[in-house]
């Protein structure tokens, strides 16, 4: 049986294909050669080629014509792959066309062809990060107003605290979603720009016609012309990296939350059920969060990926040796574990099992002293503060020494039936009265989203 040579056992896990495919050998041949054919129309829309030659070399920029293996190989020794990807390119115009071959990649330098192809893939994979990100912001505003009243115990330092709602938690990775699109958003134009500078930066070899040829290159590509060649002024990458560091931390801040829900002792939210997901080798029963293990592995592995570019940024003058380098594997590796997370993610979202009756079970475990707090404040203001917290704490104290519910120990102290009556406490202690600004919270959330989407 015939395979492709590389590590393809965990791509369908941990990435999206059609992130895979924009970073792929041919994808990444593929935005090389489409930087060399735009440049030679510009160069001929300008006067200084041949219309001729640019079609001539037009025609043979197409990733099926070369041989990645081939050039593979040649990379270990020139030291990029634009080197041998020219050389190839060339012969592959002389074979139909020897005058038309003097012309190509006329002006540029290795590191214009690499980073312009990087970024026109960086594109593609901006357009497939947006839509992903739309789409689960789509899906959680749907579930955040669907589940805006469901009650459930908030958890601090992972401890019962006060109640929240299942749709204001909901609500906080929504709105954690559509911070990240607001900052691709931004940075667009910032990074979608073309790189040309030639030799070190001065396009000298273009003489007078330079300017009028990176304005129409940049037109070909439809990228805009910065105000000078960025070789070794790296922000502009790793600001998108940055943000990629972020919807990552993001999702895995989701994955995580849904992991410890789906916990047996918890067992209040569920990743959508599937046959064979989530199994175990040995014990049948079990039911893995394997999505969320996605979310929380990516969120892991990306801020060392991004320490990378980082610590590449300050690159010697107008040519990096070696930290150029380090960058090349690293923004795409990126680009395709975020791709992979928003796709877990997506699932998740859209398919979650709620156990309502399971939440509410969870709320009395600690037999209402999780609305503890509530009892004090309206106390407070009758007995003063002070007071009224002593005696709810000494209440609390008892209800957990006699294993009995907060409630009954409140309803059997005089200072407290003093001041509130059986229908208060009862109301006091009920989870769906003290879930204060939560419904506003989603409100905002859901808001924000549907005014960026709109």
């Amino acid at each position: 049986m015939n395979q492709r040579p590389g590590n393809q056992l965990f791509d369908a896990y941990f990435t999206a294909r059609d992130m895979r495919e924009v970073f792929c050998d041919q994808g990444r041949v593929q935005a090389m050669l489409d930087f060399e054919a735009a440049l030679a129309r510009a160069e001929a829309r300008v006067g200084l080629i041949p219309l001729s030659a640019a079609a001539s070399i037009a025609a043979a920029c197409q990733a099926g014509h070369y041989d990645f293996s081939a050039l593979g190989e040649a990379i270990a020794t020139a030291g990029n792959s634009a080197i041998p990807l020219v050389k190839a390119l060339g012969k592959q115009v002389a074979a139909n066309d020897a005058e038309a071959e003097r012309y190509v990649h006329l002006g540029a330098t290795s590191q214009d062809v690499m980073d312009t192809g990087l970024v026109l893939q960086l594109r593609r994979a901006l357009a497939l990060i947006e839509s992903d990100l739309a789409q689960l912001g789509e899906t959680l505003a749907t579930q955040a107003l669907r589940f805006v009243a469901t009650p459930l115990a908030g958890r601090t330092w992972l401890q019962h605290a006060t109640p929240v709602t299942l749709g204001m938690k909901i609500a906080g990775w929504l709105g954690a979603v559509t911070r990240s699109r607001q900052r691709l958003q931004e940075l667009k134009p910032r990074l979608l720009v073309l790189q040309f500078g030639g030799a070190s930066g001065t396009l000298a070899a273009l003489g007078e016609q330079a300017m009028p040829i990176a304005e129409a290159l940049a037109g070909e590509l439809q990228l805009t012309l910065p105000d000078q060649p960025w070789h070794t002024q790296r922000d502009r990458l790793v600001e998108f990296g940055a943000v990629l560091g972020l919807i990552a931390g993001s999702l895995g801040k989701l994955g995580r939350d849904i992991s410890l829900l789906m916990q047996t002792e918890a067992g209040e939210v569920f990743e959508p059920s599937a046959p064979g997901k989530g199994g175990s080798s040995t014990m049948p029963h079990k039911r893995n969060p394997v999505g969320a293990a996605v979310l929380i592995g990516a969120a892991t592995r990306v801020p060392g990926l991004l320490s990378t570019l980082f610590s590449a940024m300050p690159q010697e003058h107008e040519r990096s040796l070696g930290m150029w380098h380090a960058e090349w594997e690293t923004l795409p590796e990126i680009c395709c574990l975020v791709s992979g997370s928003l796709k877990q993610a997506l699932l998740v979202a859209d398919g979650l099992e709620v156990d309502a009756d399971r939440m509410a079970r969870n709320l009395d475990l600690t037999q209402g002293l999780v609305l503890a707090e509530a009892v004090s404040i309206v106390l407070a203001q009758r007995v003063g503060r002070d007071t009224a917290h002593h005696l709810l704490e000494r209440c609390c104290k008892r209800a957990v020494a006699e294993q009995r519910h907060l409630r009954a120990v409140l309803g059997e102290e005089p200072q407290v039936t003093a001041e509130l009556s059986a229908l208060e406490l009862d109301r006091l202690l009920d989870p769906a009265h003290y879930l204060g600004q939560a419904h506003t919270w989603v409100e905002r959330a859901v808001a924000e989203h549907s005014a960026l989407t709109a």
